[in-house]
């Protein structure tokens, strides 16, 4: 009897021991294959790094590629943008030079202007001392009309009293002498001409009583109800005084008024 026991309970000894071996086992090769399953997956996020490696490789040089591409095209629209500049400058070169017609649509050629007279309507006239000089008055006549026109070789001019009733004894400047050529001055739109007068050039004493510049900008052809008056201010002194011709620059209108030598 107590064979038989020993040996049943050897048997249930083995058999519990098996099973023991077996749940051991299962637990290995569960463990097995979570392991396996991790270098499966390691090599596949190796394989997909390896892959978006290659793929930011071959990105990156056709960015690269691109950006050559982006920055020849850059270069290439600056030297547009530069040719596009120039066209427009020779253009607008050309045009001004070579049109009658001009920016203002008018027409600004000499001959034009030598027949047909400024309207006073369309100038505008300025006077006011010339920078450097204590006794030179610039009188600056600009075209604000559309077209060409012609002026008087310089303008008319007088020094007077402002509270005179009678102009009659207004002192005129002495002009150049020996004058001839062209019909008219002529005045493109949008430019001026200019004329510079001194009122005492010897810088000696001179009379007192002027107060008030008379301009005229065409005594050819204006009517004097078209005459504008500029005040001087106190304590001017006028003596003997001189007035250039028309001229494009106020020191060329200085060096013509240094040639005044005659009356009008």
């Amino acid at each position: 009897m107590r064979t038989i026991r020993n040996r049943k309970r050897t048997a249930a000894l083995g058999t519990a021991v098996t099973a023991v071996l077996a749940l051991a086992l299962t637990a290995c090769g569960d463990g097995g294959g979570t392991k396996s399953a991790g270098p499966a997956d390691n090599s596949a996020s190796a394989e997909a790094t390896v892959a978006a490696k290659d793929t930011a490789k071959g990105t990156n040089k056709d960015d690269a590629q691109g950006g050559t591409a982006s920055d020849g095209a850059k270069t290439s629209g600056s030297t547009d943008t530069v040719s596009s500049s120039s066209g427009k400058s020779t253009g607008g070169a050309a045009k001004t030079g070579g049109s009658t017609s001009g920016a203002t649509g008018g027409n600004t050629s000499d001959d034009y202007a030598y027949k047909h007279p400024c309207k006073s309507s369309d100038l505008s006239v300025r006077v006011y001392a010339r920078e450097g000089s204590a006794t030179q008055h610039v009188i600056e006549v600009n075209n604000t009309g559309k077209n060409s026109c012609g002026l008087s070789y310089y303008p008319r001019v007088g020094l007077g009293a402002s509270n005179a009733t009678d102009h009659s004894g207004d002192i005129t400047p002495l002009v150049p002498g020996g004058l001839g050529g062209a019909p008219a001055y002529p005045v493109k739109p949008k430019t001026a001409a200019i004329a510079v007068i001194d009122l005492n050039p010897g810088g000696g004493n001179g009379v007192t009583w002027v107060n008030e510049l008379n301009v005229l900008a065409d005594g050819d052809h204006m009517p004097n109800a078209d005459q504008l008056n500029f005040p001087l201010g106190p304590d001017v002194k006028v003596g003997t005084p001189k007035l250039g011709l028309y001229e494009r620059s106020i020191a060329d209108a200085v060096a013509s008024m240094k040639q005044a030598n005659t009356k009008p």
